[in-house]
């Protein structure tokens, strides 16, 4: 079996850079689970960018991709779900989030109902054949070699080496549910653990309204600062979260939220329960409840649902803004886009 590294990751870039001035080759950025397959012919493992391997959780890629894949290889790419009707269909994040469960007939239960597909976008071994010191250029061309008959559930990960068409998919796929672009440079051997590659998401600021916080783990200070936003109806829920304070912050804010926070009638704080999920585990996950009257401006990518994709980074206070004025409506609404169409 391969040895199985840490994936290469990437840095935020603001814009798309200039293939002129270092030649890349762009590719979607896909949103799911990062994943490294290693098929030796006889057992197919998947690695994780985690210390969590991801095999038991995705049974049918296990299955499929052993009978798919024509020989011995470590390949690197992101597993995903997609959901809605043909014609339709989208990247869906909750559901490729329930796939990571402890019960193995749960497990099954969901890879029948919602199965996963692998996007391979490089090749660090083929055979005996350690790829990861080649340029990046060589390795794609003996992927596309390697999965010139691939079949669904693995797809090959389209790319250009054009920026305007690199431009317009960050535009577009979106609607299908992906989460901006990548560059990669094509001279780069592979870098296992090691930011060389340059992601492009979608930067949008909002209006938000701070809910609660919660303590940081260290025990003082605030760890993150909940925030929502009023429906249609009227109704302020909870969108996410704001975190990455510097320590002086951390404690700074405890002192300047102090007159917002709830307390019952014998003067104590009031708290709620937050969200829990499947990666949080036994995680404390309650917070203290403050009233909604501060309103931040925060930097956000996307939503996922009615709520924040990601954790959202902290802009600015909002003095002048009322809280009743931070509502859905000042977000983006997207196009859709057949995720069909990005596969093609």
């Amino acid at each position: 079996m391969y040895e199985i590294p840490a994936p290469m990751l990437a840095k935020a870039a603001a814009t798309i850079p200039d293939p002129a001035k270092k030649p890349m080759l762009f590719e979607p950025k896909w949103d799911g689970f990062r994943g490294l397959v290693a098929w030796d012919g006889e057992t197919l493992e998947i690695g994780s960018r985690g210390a969590k391997p991801l095999t038991r959780y995705f049974p049918e890629l296990v299955e499929q991709l052993a009978e798919i894949l024509p020989g011995p290889c470590l390949l690197d790419g992101e597993i995903v779900v997609a959901t809605g009707p043909a014609g339709a269909q989208r990247l869906d994040w909750e559901a490729l989030s329930q796939r990571i469960h402890p019960a193995a007939s749960r497990v099954a239960k969901l890879a029948a109902e919602t199965p996963a597909m692998f996007i391979a976008f490089d090749l660090l071994a083929e055979g005996d054949e350690d790829l990861q010191p080649l340029p990046f250029g060589e390795r794609r061309r003996r992927l596309e070699q390697l999965l010139s008959d691939a079949r669904s559930p693995l797809h090959l990960t389209r790319t250009t080496e054009d920026r305007d068409t690199a431009e317009r998919w960050l535009a577009e796929f979106e609607g299908a549910g992906l989460d901006g672009v990548v560059a990669k440079p094509l001279g780069d051997p592979y870098a296992p653990g090691k930011r060389t590659l340059i992601k492009i998401k979608h930067a949008r600021t909002a209006d938000v309204v701070a809910l609660g916080y919660r303590v940081h783990k260290r025990g003082s200070g605030v760890g993150s600062l909940l925030v929502g936003l009023y429906d249609a109806d009227g109704e302020l829920r909870q969108v996410g979260g704001v975190a990455a304070w510097s320590d002086a912050m951390r404690q700074q804010l405890v002192e300047d939220l102090a007159p917002l926070v709830e307390r019952d009638a014998d003067g104590q704080a009031v708290t709620g329960a937050g969200e829990r999920s499947r990666f949080t585990g036994a995680k404390d996950v309650s917070f203290v409840r403050l009233r909604p009257e501060r309103v931040l401006e925060v930097r956000y990518d996307q939503l996922e649902g009615a709520r924040f994709r990601h954790t959202v980074q902290f802009a600015r206070w909002r003095p002048d803004r009322d809280a009743r004025s931070c509502t859905y409506d000042q977000l983006d609404t997207v196009a859709g886009y057949d995720l069909a169409d990005v596969l093609s």
